[in-house]
């Protein structure tokens, strides 16, 4: 299986402060991934940089073996990977249609000609509005696809984020903490879906508090703690290691 993304000696210093250190990553392609760690081990800081949004200190990160660090987000988005966010990021004013649809323009910037030609320009409009609906069927949610954003539950705007980032034909999508703050069945619901976009052939790297959904969708874990790799594995391995344990319970386990 080969290796879509990859993380080499990812240094990130704020102040004087390392929130990644010396960090190594790979993703395989079409794998369920999930990275792990207490809070502030350097989860989202990793997402981050991969994603654009910060610049390392120093390090190095190609995707499909290209070197991407020097790319601005959209750009990185073009590349074919997309994200979703610890506390979601919807327009709140708009439609769950007019969600979807207008991030597409944000996030995939229109050719030059595309604007330059009103009918390339209306028939992009509607391929738009079409995948928007798409997705929001994809997601549960076309029934409220009018319905403005700020009405809806948590999990259904993690969903709605969900929706915006698969718009953008993403091959590697990353999560952050897609179900956090939801019921039971919620999280039943977001777990088949990554299921079902993983079947589509699309890799999915996530970020999970859930121990009981990491343990049960991944098919490799990566464990972070002080902005460090401390383990490394299949879930069975991950979860008997003594300085995972360490780092979520601050002890040693039982000998």
């Amino acid at each position: 299986m080969e290796t879509i993304l990859r993380a080499e000696g990812l240094t990130k210093y704020f102040g004087g402060l390392a929130a990644v250190e010396n960090f190594d990553l790979f993703v395989k392609k079409g794998e369920i991934l999930s990275l792990i760690g207490p809070n502030g081990a350097g989860k989202t800081t990793t997402f981050n940089l991969i994603t654009g949004l910060e610049s390392p200190t120093r390090g190095k990160i190609t995707f499909k073996g290209e070197e991407i660090i020097e790319l601005r987000p959209h750009e990185i988005v073009e590349k074919g990977i997309a994200r979703t966010f610890q506390i979601t990021r919807v327009f709140r004013k708009m439609t769950l249609l007019e969600n979807v649809a207008v991030a597409q323009h944000i996030a995939i910037r229109p050719t030059i000609s595309s604007t330059l030609f009103s009918l390339s320009e209306r028939k992009r409009e509607k391929s738009g509005l079409e995948k928007a609906e798409k997705m929001l069927r994809f997601v549960n949610l076309f029934p409220k696809r009018e319905e403005l954003a700020t009405n809806l539950s948590l999990g259904e705007q993690k969903r709605l984020e969900l929706a915006i980032a698969l718009s953008m034909n993403p091959e590697l999508l990353l999560l952050d903490e897609p179900v956090a703050g939801m019921n039971p069945k919620e999280t039943e619901e977001v777990i088949d879906l990554i299921g079902v976009i993983r079947g589509e052939g699309i890799t999915v790297f996530l970020i999970e508090h859930d121990m009981k959904m990491v343990m049960g969708v991944s098919e490799r874990i990566v464990v972070m703690n002080y902005g460090k790799k401390i383990a490394e594995g299949p879930p069975e391995e991950v979860s008997r290691n003594p300085a995972v344990i360490e780092a979520y319970l601050g002890r040693r386990s039982p000998e």
